[in-house]
């Protein structure tokens, strides 16, 4: 007898620590969390993904009851119940997050392009549970690169080469446009399309230096053309002022020969200052320099 209740102490025991352990596993397995800008849905091994209300309920009774939902919940940011093995949270980030895509295509032209695409993209909350039945956790490699890829070539064919550079806004929105409407299709938002790279072949690319090269050519001889033309003009001006002057000097000195003298004087004047501040002394002939100027007498106009 004392054997045997040893034993059924010691089971009891076992029990108590088991049943301790279940209750802390239950405890800290049957809560989770959706952090700021995250959304959640919880998936249920009997029926799917299931309502909020339901999930509810069958925490509080502590017994699972399947209740067919006909709308299926989001859980928003916090903390919130679930079974434990039974249910587990699938948890998605809602926030945008930028794609980067490149693909070469072909240009009207036949030209070449290799145009790289920034996408910012991010789930509709409200779709969540959509979307994990048709694309998975996963949605944004499975859906982006072939909706950009056929976008690009589709825009991108439309254009010649020298209009993708010139039109690049204009293009920009076109394919924002059409990705928008493609990516509304798998319930996914599109806050930002822009267009960081685009790159031509080596031919095209040479061909467009060359003609830069001959427009900047042809600039620089327009620009001495026009220089000619004005050289020309001011040498012009520059005759007639010089031929005028000859004619004002040639009538002042017919009407008045005092005008000489005075020419004569200011000659001098303009000597000597110069003379007098340089630091060198000069011995000169006043004759020669015009400087002697008490022999100058002014003739009389001739009537």
């Amino acid at each position: 007898m004392p054997s045997g209740g040893g034993a059924a102490s010691a089971l009891i025991k076992v029990g108590v620590v088991g049943a301790i352990g279940l209750g802390l596993y239950g405890i800290t397995h049957s809560m989770y969390n959706v952090e700021g800008g995250h959304r959640a849905i919880v998936f249920n091994r009997i029926s799917g993904i299931k309502n909020k209300v339901n999930n509810e309920i069958s925490i509080a009774l502590i017994v699972y009851s399947y209740i067919p939902d006909s709308v299926d919940t989001v859980y928003p940011e916090g903390t919130h119940l679930m079974i434990p093995w039974l249910e587990r949270p699938i948890i998605y980030d809602v926030r945008a997050r930028p794609h980067l895509v490149e693909s070469t295509s072909g240009s009207r032209d036949l030209q070449m392009v290799k145009i790289g695409l920034r996408v910012l993209t991010r789930p509709l909350p409200d779709t969540l549970p959509t979307i994990y039945r048709t694309l998975g956790e996963n949605y944004s490699e499975r859906v982006l690169p072939s909706i950009v890829h056929e976008t690009l070539k589709s825009v991108v064919a439309q254009y010649n080469a020298s209009q993708l550079l010139t039109q690049r806004e204009a293009v920009s929105r076109e394919i924002r446009k059409i990705l928008t409407e493609r990516a509304a299709n798998f319930n996914i938002a599109l806050d930002d399309v822009s267009i960081t790279t685009l790159n031509f072949g080596r031919e095209f690319t040479a061909a467009i230096e060359a003609k830069q090269v001959a427009a900047q050519e042809a600039e620089r001889a327009k620009f001495i053309v026009e220089k000619a033309e004005q050289d020309k003009k001011s040498a012009i001006i520059r005759a007639q002022g010089e031929a005028k002057s000859a004619q004002l000097i040639g009538q002042a000195i017919a009407n008045n020969p005092a005008f000489i003298t005075l020419r004569r004087i200011e000659a001098a004047r303009e000597i000597a200052h110069i003379i007098s501040n340089s630091s060198n002394k000069v011995m000169l002939s006043s004759d020669d320099l015009l400087l002697n100027l008490g022999e100058m007498t002014p003739e009389a106009p001739k009537k």
